[in-house]
């Protein structure tokens, strides 16, 4: 008897480390044919991810070596995927979160009537333009799924008010607590000899990142907070792993470049950058990522946007929008630093997203789907966070 064959999509490295427990899930467990499928949206970050968890795609389409539009990606993933899908012909595929690799996957997939599965379903910030394009990505992907992986009741809820079934949704967890909890267990040493003496010595260090298209007009202001910082705070250090887009680096590294205390490195390895995220005092960034990591290492995160698909840790009082004000940025990261009151609060090793079960969560979930196995529970976080009406805007907590 033929095993349901399940194609795992993937392209970029935070959807590589998040699919990762579900493929080495699937890949032991006897009632399935696990394929994995790499778009090559970020190549060389990725392969890096591949590495670490002995990952081993079956295909590899190199998307980044022949387009570097969203429609050039896009165009390129239909038509790629779609002659992997009529050679593999896949029962399920898993399309994970937003970006436009998870978009196109689950367009190819839903073309030749292949059923859907949405890992990290129903995040939403009610602004289609913002993060773009991933909300409206994560919005098509959702119409076109069969079932529904939803890393926490919040963002079950948000799939409940779209009206999608909740029959159809459940409560996994998110998977990138699954990988954190691996990669937390690897020895690992930073190749830039600054970073291991940094997190060897006593030093409080701000980790910083920053990359976002939307955030692209308001870059200046965030080098200039750090700058600031960095000038005010010659005792702390200022980690700030730089994303490759040049229209980010020609406008942060003037600010910053010539300071002692900024420690300047090209995106890091995910085993780097989680072991630098794990020893620094608190965090500065605009990544969506980050916002769910950090919390699990008990850091306080200063999100710098003005909304977040994210808002269980921000409920929970471990993130908090600043937005990408100057001033702002300012302000709170300042309140963190002198005040042990206010960092106390905020450092607590409260996990809203997971308890490193959602891949075996996931994979039940699809059994139960194709008929050759039954659901387990729902993930239920150490706290619950009650769905509000609304998730948190900037202007709520002015």
């Amino acid at each position: 008897m033929r095993k349901p064959k399940i194609m795992t999509v993937y392209g970029t490295r935070p959807e590589a480390i998040k699919v990762a427990p579900v493929i080495k899930a699937l890949e032991q467990d006897e009632r399935f044919e696990s394929v994995a499928v790499s778009t090559g949206q970020h190549k060389e970050m990725l392969d890096q991810v591949n590495d670490m968890f002995s990952i081993k795609p079956a295909y590899d389409l190199g998307l980044m070596n022949k387009v570097s539009t969203l429609s050039g990606v896009v165009s390129k993933a239909l038509e790629g995927l779609d002659e992997i899908i009529e050679a593999e012909n896949p029962d399920v595929i898993i399309s994970q979160g937003d970006t436009s690799t998870a978009m196109s996957a689950a367009l190819a997939g839903f073309h030749r009537e292949v059923k859907i599965v949405h890992l990290e379903a129903g995040l939403r910030t009610g602004n289609i333009h913002s993060p773009f394009p991933e909300e409206a990505n994560r919005r098509i992907i959702g119409q076109v799924s069969e079932l529904h992986l939803a890393p926490t009741e919040i963002s079950r809820e948000n799939l409940r008010r779209e009206n999608f079934r909740s029959a159809d949704t459940v409560v996994v967890g998110n998977t990138v607590i699954d990988a954190l909890l691996e990669a937390a267990t690897w020895e690992t040493t930073f190749e830039d000899q600054r970073l291991n003496d940094l997190v060897e010595s006593d030093q409080r260090i701000v980790l910083v990142t920053t990359h976002r298209r939307e955030n692209l007009t308001a870059m200046s202001e965030i080098g200039g907070a750090v700058q600031q910082l960095a000038e005010a705070y010659p005792d702390v250090i200022f980690a700030l792993p730089l994303h490759l887009n040049p229209k980010v680096r020609d406008i942060v590294l003037p600010k910053v470049d010539t300071l002692p205390n900024v420690i300047i490195t090209d995106p890091l390895p995910y085993d780097q950058f989680t072991k630098l995220m794990a020893s620094s005092t608190l965090v500065l960034t605009d990544s969506g990522g980050v916002q769910e990591e950090a919390p699990a290492f008990g850091k306080p995160v200063l999100c710098m946007r003005e909304n977040t698909e994210r808002p269980e840790a921000v409920l929970a009082g471990t993130v908090k929008l600043v937005g990408t004000n100057q001033a702002r940025i300012i302000t709170e990261t300042r309140l963190l630093l002198d005040d042990p009151t206010a960092f106390s609060a905020m450092a607590q090793a409260i996990n809203p997203y997971g308890d490193g079960k959602a891949a075996e969560r996931s994979v039940a979930a699809i059994a139960a789907l194709l008929g050759v196995g039954e659901r387990l529970p729902d993930f239920q976080p150490e706290k619950p966070i009650e769905p509000g009406l609304d998730e948190p805007r900037l202007s709520e907590q002015l």
